[in-house]
């Protein structure tokens, strides 16, 4: 009987090894969703009034959850009756990535910052207007999160089934599970904080301590600097693991090391989304014609 449960013992701190392993992989090979995602949800609250942003950043992260309530089974059910199809799902939420990059990079380069500045004053103005009703725009706004969410869910729930397609049923589930509630706590913990940092520096710039309001100014400062450096950051990973996950995909793909492979991911990255944009366009126009 002792050395039974020792076995079992045993077996479990391996499967628990395996995981955390696993896990660790995963959330590295997810890292360019994750910044965009953090990006892209603390940009949705903005229009919100301050004391409602918690609660929305709250009913997005809880639609988050539901959304991968369904995605994990759902990879489950591929990985074990249809695998043949994780590879394909995979390469496609690589081409999502890089499209959903390089259509960043067209917005910025075929929209002036005129454009961009009059499209914000008139989201301001229509917000100031007292017959906007903004309890149902903070819902309309809340149910646009979770949709993008649950696209950039199904991209992380993917890459992390590549990781783990091998392994046992027990291990991919337990593995992701916790990415799923990793990325999702991790996520909105940080947007969380990400759009409360105005707050905190209004806070302690009207502080009595010059150190106070000094530490105030420099957050206030330093909040639209890291909104930025996280959209820059998010859309150069979009290239990187998209292309990284195209090019281990494709046959006939060199594999190289250290820069020259960051190199190729990324120019393959880049290549991808031009690819598909295009395509995205051509069909647009003919669609509408």
């Amino acid at each position: 009987m002792a050395s039974s449960l020792l076995a079992l013992l045993d077996d479990i701190a391996t499967i628990l090894d395996d995981v955390a392993v696993l896990s660790k992989v995963a959330a590295k090979k997810t890292t360019g969703v994750l910044g965009d995602d953090l990006a892209l949800n603390a940009q949705q609250v903005t229009g919100v009034a301050a004391e409602r942003e918690i609660p929305v950043v709250w009913a997005v992260c809880k639609g988050s959850l539901v959304n991968k309530t369904i995605l994990v089974p759902a990879a489950l059910l591929i990985s074990v009756f249809v695998p043949w199809l994780v590879t394909p799902l995979l390469m496609l939420g690589g081409a999502f990535l890089c499209f959903e990059g390089f259509e960043k990079l067209a917005h910025k380069f075929l929209h002036t910052a005129q454009e961009d500045a009059a499209h914000e004053a008139e989201l301001m103005q229509a917000l100031a207007d007292p017959a906007v009703d903004l309890l149902a725009l903070e819902k309309e706004k809340v149910k646009g999160a979770i949709r993008t969410d649950f696209i950039l869910s199904a991209e992380i729930i993917a890459i992390t089934l590549g990781t783990v397609q091998t392994q046992s049923w027990t291990t991919q589930l337990a593995v992701l599970s916790t990415i799923a509630l990793l990325m999702t706590v991790g996520v909105y913990g940080l947007v969380a904080g990400i759009v409360k940092l105005d707050d905190l520096g209004l806070y302690l710039n009207r502080r009595a301590s010059s150190l106070a309001q000094a530490v105030g100014a420099g957050i206030l400062w330093a909040a639209p600097w890291l909104m930025k450096l996280l959209s820059v950051a998010g859309t150069a990973a979009m290239f990187l693991v998209g292309g990284g996950i195209l090019v281990h995909g494709l046959p006939g793909m060199p594999h190289w090391e250290g820069l020259a492979a960051l190199a190729l991911d990324g120019g393959v990255g880049v290549l991808a989304g031009a690819l598909v944009l295009a395509a995205v366009t051509l069909l647009l126009r003919l669609r509408a014609k």
